[in-house]
């Protein structure tokens, strides 16, 4: 796989777990070096411990931080703050993205229209990674302005690869929908995890034992789901016998709502990351 990084120089504004996941990611896969990668942190002492840990120039400004990537011709921006703190970096940064960079956000409910406005630039990437992608493990779904030639696609799509899979979508709306379901669906799942961890303590198993068994349960159906392309209704009658322990848990988790419960949940997560974007 030829690497379509080698000559990109990367910007992290906000350099938090995610950003940092990405800067490890490309390190240890050695998709780029660290003299290719800036970075900026408000606290002196995080500044201290990526420099140490990753070799990368890291700033307290992040206008420096964008302007010491502008040097290369092939150049991206990634903007890793907290979605309360966007307004204020806006701010910083105008008069610093040249019209060459390609800005990157992975900012939740942060619209393409409000980053091109206050960037004056054209070439913007929304993208909504989750937390499996500290390990290298996640999914992010992406989308782009028409602006963002193949060139530059090809490089974001290596970009997001450090952090696992990437999924490109036609729409800015289905970066919100994808905040929902993808994004936000590691809380599903770990709240699944903990309820049948506590029901197997109920049981009589240890917390230890409980855990192991949940995990393992869990990490193999998903893996088996994955080799088999069956659909998830066929899986589940595969191990559905009439009469048996299967069928009497089904009456029970449809009995108490559980495609409801989870669809609400679904579409509460996207209502709150459309109107995320909405705030001023």
């Amino acid at each position: 796989m030829s690497n379509n990084l080698s000559n990109t120089n990367l910007s992290f504004i906000g350099c938090g777990v995610m950003a940092e996941s990405m800067i490890a990611g490309l390190l240890r896969k050695k998709m780029v070096a660290p003299e290719q990668i800036a970075a900026s942190h408000p606290r002196a002492i995080r500044r201290a411990e990526l420099n140490e840990k990753y070799k990368i120039q890291i700033y307290e400004s992040n206008a420096e931080a964008v302007e010491r990537s502008r040097e290369s011709e092939n150049s991206t921006v990634a903007l890793c703050v907290k979605p309360q703190r966007l307004n204020g970096v806006l701010q910083e940064l105008k008069g610093s993205v040249a019209p060459n960079q390609v800005v990157l956000s992975i900012i939740a409910g942060a619209k393409i229209e409000t980053l091109s406005e206050a960037l004056s630039n054209e070439k913007i990437v929304r993208a909504m990674p989750n937390t499996p992608s500290q390990i290298g493990a996640g999914i992010t779904a992406w989308t782009c302005t028409e602006s963002v030639g193949e060139v530059e696609r090809a490089r974001i799509k290596a970009l997001l690869t450090a952090l696992g899979k990437e999924l490109y979508v036609e729409t800015e709306n289905m970066i919100d929908m994808a905040t929902s379901l993808s994004a936000t669906g590691p809380t599903y799942i770990f709240m699944v995890m903990e309820a049948l961890t506590d029901a197997g303590v109920h049981l009589g198993f240890s917390r230890e034992m409980a855990k192991e068994l949940v995990q393992e349960t869990m990490l193999g159906s998903v893996l088996f789901a994955i080799e088999s392309h069956k659909h998830p209704a066929e899986l589940r009658n595969m191990v559905t016998s009439p009469g048996g322990t299967s069928a009497d848990a089904i009456y029970q988790m449809e009995k108490g709502g559980l495609r409801t419960v989870l669809s609400k949940a679904v579409y509460a997560a996207y209502q709150r990351a459309v109107a995320l974007g909405q705030k001023k």
